[in-house]
């Protein structure tokens, strides 16, 4: 099992949680190029840290499995941004860090029309 980890990047938590989730369980290869084509800042990044965790642990990407993938808050850049009345109002510049664990083993997620079928028992 091999890590990676992105720490302090200029990324909305909530937004990379969107793509994280997506990718949680695909194999590397899989996630790496569903990711390529997902028009977000956090794809591109993610994509990185995945490609690093593949290439931390040797592992070939089409036989490693994103076990778990996590996004936490980092700490907020706070700026202010001068409004009318001599008034100023509060820019929160929010950071993430970024936790990628792949391991060896086959694919477990499926698309969502199969596991459909396998709830319906077809």
């Amino acid at each position: 099992m091999s890590k990676a980890l992105l720490k302090f990047v200029r990324l909305s938590p909530t937004k990379a949680r969107l793509i994280a989730r997506q990718i949680q369980g695909m194999s590397a290869e899989l996630a790496i190029a569903s990711l390529e084509f997902t028009p977000n800042k956090a794809a591109r990044v993610l994509s990185k840290v995945v490609a690093s965790a593949v290439a931390n642990g040797s592992l070939d990407a089409k036989s490693a499995l994103i076990v778990s993938c996590r996004v936490d808050a980092g700490p907020v850049l706070r700026r202010s941004i001068p409004r009318a009345k001599g008034r100023a109002t509060a820019i929160r510049k929010p950071t993430s860090h970024v936790f990628v664990e792949v391991a060896e083993g086959k694919e477990m997620k499926s698309s969502k029309s199969h596991k459909k079928n396998q709830a319906e028992g077809k």
